[in-house]
């Protein structure tokens, strides 16, 4: 059961990476890809790293938001 739970998680968390257009952007370059990750974490890890992480939580909660509004839209207007 706990492995099953994981790879839905990582399943999950590629379809953020392509969700966010870094998929389409790296041109699906896999070397390009986990090296935009690896910058993410120095940045996240350096001294405004809390203040970084509250701008990317803040930015992706009004994402997911949009997209949940957008999806509703969609559904009543049909």
């Amino acid at each position: 059961m706990q492995r099953r739970e994981r790879t839905r998680h990582l399943i999950e968390l590629g379809g953020l990476v392509q969700k966010a257009g870094l998929v389409d952007l790296a041109d699906d370059d896999r070397a390009t890809i986990y090296g935009a990750l690896l910058e993410l974490v120095v940045k996240a890890r350096s001294e405004a790293g809390d203040d970084t992480l509250a701008l990317w939580k803040r930015r992706g909660r009004r994402a997911f938001d949009a997209e949940q509004a957008e999806q509703a839209e969609r559904e009543t207007g049909e």
